[in-house]
């Protein structure tokens, strides 16, 4: 009865050996499979970036700058729409794009002193 359950569990973890073999095999192919497409979406990017860098627009677009709000050159808009088209698998069409200020450059000390002052005044009072 022994030699039967040691048997029959040795086949077990051979199936079960033999699946996670497959799993692990499986998995490699679709990493390797993934590293390829990074490389070529890589290389993608270099040859838009070379070009980019290489207009004379690209150049003007870097001096051309709004009051507040820097413009934002059609050859960006084609990169961002490649990036995006890339990693979307289908071509889209951006219809705007704006720059958006970083949290450090909103800050106004008085607004901010005006909004510590109201969140001082909710205090909870804990009594018992």
């Amino acid at each position: 009865m022994q030699k039967q359950q040691a048997t029959i569990d040795a086949e077990i973890e051979s199936e079960e050996l033999r699946s996670l073999r497959q799993q692990v095999d499986s998995l490699s192919q679709k990493l390797e499979q993934l590293q390829a497409e990074m490389a070529q979406q890589s290389k993608t990017l270099a040859e838009l970036t070379s070009k980019l860098g290489s207009t004379p627009a690209a150049a003007n677009a870097d001096t051309a700058t709004a009051a507040h709000e820097p413009a934002i050159s059609p050859e960006m808009l084609v990169m961002i729409a490649a990036a995006v088209s890339t990693f979307l698998g289908k071509k889209i069409r951006i219809r705007s794009a704006r720059m958006l200020q970083s949290p450090y450059e909103i800050i106004n000390p008085w607004s901010q002193q005006g909004r510590v002052s109201v969140q001082a005044s909710h205090t909870l009072r804990w009594e018992r």
